[in-house]
């Protein structure tokens, strides 16, 4: 028996938003490249990727909040919610090719540190801050409903902070001419990437090879479960994810007369799942007897 077919939950509301933030990006990560190559900054550019990682995310969120709204067909019977792992994946390798690529052209400068444009990069990254802030503000309330525009918002604040240490850096080269801090800074924001770019690849995984979504333990949704009157054991209990946010279980059930009709069996246990875990997915196969014990024997010749 099936429960909790509740398949249209939709980030309509924060489309909008994530459109403003996406083109809002997109248009400075343009500017920024032109101005990292004319003022010869790799902290500037190694921002740039930062905030390229940034449109792909934005990119990202804005095609599930799109398929959330498709309906499963023949094919997929699911829908499309997987593809967000999948598109989380790719970003996850571009980022560690942008991040290699930084850190290989920052050793070169630490040996011969070319002449940068402070002023140039000082004004491009100020300019990039300030489109941050306005990408976080746009984001903000519905970071607090949904973890699609979460992952956003957390992705703009983290590049904001890049922002600021390109501006820190302009600002000692503009006054101190130490152009070492160019390359010092491009190297943080490079090692910076690296362990997010490990995380997201790992979330994604994660997500792609099933895994119980975080948050959920598998040993409490059992206990939950097994402790609803008329349970009698529990087996074949699966948890795992269709994206982020949309928690799936599937699990056979042995259940007694004193548990009720099968009916209220199916009710109490969906409505136990939702409130204590959030799933809302549920596939519960109420069984008399434990199907385990099922034996097939093949008839005689």
């Amino acid at each position: 028996m099936g429960a909790g077919h509740d398949h249209g939950v939709t980030e309509s509301s924060h489309e909008r938003p994530l459109w403003w933030a996406l083109g809002l990006t997109a248009i400075f990560l343009v500017a920024e490249i032109v101005g990292g190559l004319l003022t010869n900054s790799l902290a500037l550019l190694s921002d740039a990727a930062h905030m390229g990682t940034d449109v792909l995310a934005l990119g990202i969120s804005l095609f599930a909040v799109r398929l959330s709204r498709r309906p499963a067909d023949a094919k997929r019977t699911y829908g499309y919610a997987r593809m967000e792992a999948l598109g989380a994946m790719v970003n996850g390798g571009l980022l560690f090719v942008v991040a290699g690529y930084i850190l290989w052209e920052a050793v070169g400068r630490f040996r011969d540190p070319p002449e940068v444009a402070s002023m140039g990069m000082l004004v491009v990254a100020v300019v990039g801050l300030i489109v941050n802030l306005i990408s976080m503000r746009l984001l903000k309330a519905g970071s607090g409903e949904s973890l699609n525009v979460k992952g956003a918002y957390l992705e703009v604040w983290a590049d904001m902070l890049g922002s600021v240490g390109v501006i820190v850096g302009a600002i000692v080269i503009q006054f101190t001419g130490f152009a070492m801090v160019d390359p010092i800074v491009a190297v943080l924001i490079g090692l910076w990437v690296l362990p997010r770019s490990a995380s997201l690849m790992r979330d994604a995984g994660h997500i792609l090879m099933q895994g119980v979504p975080k948050g959920i333990d598998l040993d409490k949704v059992r206990s939950a479960i097994g402790s609803i009157p008329g349970v009698r054991s529990i087996h074949d209990l699966h948890v795992w994810a269709l994206g982020s946010t949309v928690p799936v279980l599937t699990v056979h059930i042995v259940y007694g007369p004193d548990g009720g009709t099968a009916e209220a069996m199916r009710e109490s246990i969906a409505s136990r799942l939702n409130e204590r875990f959030g799933i809302r997915k549920a596939t519960l196969q109420l069984e008399a007897s434990s199907c385990e014990q099922t034996v097939t024997h093949d008839a005689p010749p």
